[in-house]
């Protein structure tokens, strides 16, 4: 089949995969479009992973405030693209920005649509408990991740696998399933003359939402069961990690991240006990109580100001004693 040239959207680590794929394939990627470097605060710009990725390739990067922009828009039919690829871009695009190549456009996701539509699809299904994950490849339209699949490919989530973790064994996944998206439409555009209608189109009853992740979504509320605690602990991996506050004897609140952390059935203590309260601190774990009954064991923490350590290094040199109340 003929070439297509592409332009690929993308900012985040989760995309360079699947961009390294296309270069070695042999289609001809005539743009990487990205967000635009941002600091704060006098600080360095944020790593752009696919900015990065792109100038080792030798591919030029755009890097438009706005993507749908009708100068940008007019910008980016100047390069005459076949297909967008886009992935952890940032923008949703338009239905002029999609009108611009004749295939439109293609998003790799990673969950399995309509599960987990928007922005943290990864951390959201360790979250839910989800035993099986995966990517997505949809056929674009305006609307957030409702675009007909393409291409889908599962995988089993390890029982203590962490979002770290996850995200780029998915990543490598979606680089294969992308290839195959681009051959699945090219080889439709041939047998058909169209691309319309192309995929297996959503059950949007079925959809769950994925919203981005804030600092605040790393609280520990000690009200909610323990294997939910525990899977959240690997959901916000590596940011904004799981944390919870002690007020020490002097009176200083300390903050403390939750590294290892192990739900247990809870003891008969537990269900008579407030969520929050440390339950027991002997074998070298801190047992908190939780809700429902159940019980977390920190096994690993983080305390403010600190170096990473087992929980049985910070009981050694800490006045934390069962009966201290967490949160």
């Amino acid at each position: 089949m003929t070439p297509l040239r592409i332009v690929v959207m993308g900012t985040g680590p989760f995309a360079v995969p699947m961009f390294r794929a296309l270069v070695a394939s042999a289609h001809r990627l005539v743009a990487v479009v990205t967000r635009p470097d941002r600091a704060a605060g006098g600080r360095r710009p944020a790593r752009n992973p696919m900015r990065e990725a792109a100038a080792a390739a030798g591919v030029g990067v755009l890097d438009p405030e706005r993507v749908n922009d009708p100068a940008v828009v007019a910008s980016l039919a100047t390069l005459r693209p076949d297909l967008f690829v886009v992935c952890d871009y940032g923008q949703i695009l338009s239905r002029d920005l999609l009108a611009v190549p004749p295939l439109g456009g293609i998003n790799l996701h990673g969950s399995l649509l309509p599960r987990h539509r928007g922005a943290a699809p990864v951390q959201w299904a360790i979250r839910a408990g989800d035993p099986v994950t995966g990517v997505s490849v949809i056929h674009m339209t305006p609307a957030l991740d409702a675009g007909h699949v393409i291409v889908a490919r599962a995988t089993s989530v390890a029982p203590r696998e962490t979002a770290a973790e996850l995200e780029p064994r998915l990543a490598e996944l979606g680089a294969g399933a992308v290839l195959d998206a681009v051959d699945r439409l090219q080889a439709t555009l041939l047998a058909t003359g169209s691309v319309a209608g192309i995929g297996i189109p959503q059950d949007a009853a079925q959809a769950t939402r994925a919203p981005r992740l804030s600092k605040q979504d790393g609280i520990v509320d000690w009200s909610q069961p323990a294997a939910l605690i525990e899977r959240l602990r690997r959901a916000l991996e590596p940011w904004p990690r799981l944390t919870t506050f002690w007020t020490r004897g002097d009176g200083q609140r300390q903050r403390l991240v939750l590294d290892d952390v192990e739900a247990l059935p809870g003891p008969a203590a537990a269900t008579s006990s407030s969520p929050g309260r440390v339950l027991d601190t002997a074998d070298g774990r801190i047992v908190v109580a939780c809700g429902g009954g159940s019980a977390l064991a920190i096994t690993g923490l983080v305390p403010e100001g600190r170096r990473p350590m087992t929980a049985a290094d910070f009981l050694r040199g800490s006045s934390l004693l069962p009966g201290a109340v967490l949160g």
